[in-house]
């Protein structure tokens, strides 16, 4: 682990002197504002220090050899497990510093939102650069308003997703794969995505399914297609698959419904990479709940790494008041968000996401001016 103190007039100063130096994996684990001294004090501006660290492969593997010296790592498993543990403790090292400090977004003037941040269950680290990283000028300015912290917060916020993909306004893919976990709203989520389509967008829509595991779901997708007016074709195999690509393949939007499974086994994933068709005419989006933790959103992510996620859905938005693990998960994977939903009415409950939306479903909870 490699610690270094830094000094700048300002926390934006320093901050961009601990990137520049440590890089974007740096953590913070002190700050402090220094009075200048000496004869001249008077005509000198205070200095913010910074003590910062970040991991460095050497040491991990030093900090895993010491505490295991007499044994080998049986798997790279239990190395990636050593690692995390270490970060852990280094984590909780940081905190126990802000606890005890004036100027760290623990305490003083960033207290309240940084509070805030971790109670929609940000991770400690993003929660602390989010607010470190807004200018001094801009606290002091807006202290005490609320309106005013919530903007700045939300816009922080906002900055951070602003480089990945949001919404999806342009239909400019053929076969749209629905995947996910099972009791996410796939198939929900599937029946309004096919109600904007026809009912709005006057597009030739059809379904197909390959949830042959649940009768229910073959048959709530064949209500909707019946309301709606629309084919559906019941995928039992790779086979059926195949044919209905074939025989939809001029329509303006294919909705492909997939299996709930429990994604966390690889063998699963495995399947349904096998069984879809992913090429330039279609795009997957991952439909993940917000009741979810962020834990369990990361762990089926990385599940999925092998088929190209193009954006996640969020779902279930009006059944929490957490936000954060959507925004750890998004940062963490550079990942966008086409779409949210809120309920279970077809097609309204639904609406395009956006960095603004994601930002203020945190921001806009904060209740403590």
């Amino acid at each position: 682990m490699k610690v270094k103190k830094f000094q700048a007039v300002s926390m934006s100063e320093v901050m961009k002197k601990v990137k520049s130096e440590l890089g974007s994996e740096a953590v913070v684990l002190n700050t402090k504002t220094l009075k200048p001294g000496g004869l001249f004090k008077r005509f000198k501006k205070d200095l913010i220090e910074v003590i910062a660290a970040v991991d460095s492969s050497a040491s991990i593997q030093r900090e895993v050899q010491s505490s295991k010296s007499s044994q080998a790592l049986s798997s790279n498993e239990s190395a990636a497990s050593s690692n995390e543990a270490i970060m852990n403790e280094l984590k909780q090292l940081r905190l126990m510093m802000e606890q005890n400090n004036d100027h760290s977004p623990g305490s003083g003037k960033f207290a309240a939102w940084y509070k805030h941040l971790i109670a929609q269950e940000l991770e400690p680290e993003l929660a602390a650069s989010i607010v470190q990283h807004i200018d001094d000028k801009q606290w002091t300015d807006n202290s005490g308003q609320k309106d005013g912290m919530e903007r700045l917060l939300t816009e922080e916020i906002t900055k951070r997703l602003n480089p990945y993909p949001f919404g999806h306004k342009q239909l400019s893919k053929t076969f749209v794969h629905l995947v996910g976990p099972t009791g996410v709203g796939k198939t929900t989520t599937a029946a309004k995505l096919a109600a904007e389509a026809v009912l709005n967008k006057k597009l030739n829509v059809a379904f197909i399914t390959t949830d042959t595991y649940r009768i229910a779901a073959i048959d709530q997708l064949k209500t909707y297609a019946k309301i709606l007016e629309v084919p559906l074709e019941v995928a039992y195999n790779l086979e059926d698959y195949e044919l209905a690509i074939e025989k939809y393949k001029d329509f303006d939007l294919v909705l492909v419904d997939t299996a709930g499974r429990n994604y966390l086994q690889a063998s699963y994933v495995e399947e349904l990479n096998q069984l879809l068709k992913i090429n330039d005419d279609s795009e997957t989006f991952l439909v993940l709940s917000l009741t979810s933790k962020y834990l369990d959103m990361r762990d089926i992510y990385e599940k999925f790494r092998h088929i190209p996620i193009s954006k996640v859905i969020f779902t279930k938005e009006d059944e929490t008041s957490t936000y954060g693990g959507a925004i750890n998960l998004l940062v963490r994977h550079k990942l966008g968000v086409a779409y949210l939903t809120n309920g279970q009415n077809v097609p309204d409950d639904i609406e395009e996401a956006s960095p603004n939306i994601i930002a203020r479903k945190v921001t806009e909870g904060y209740v403590h001016a």
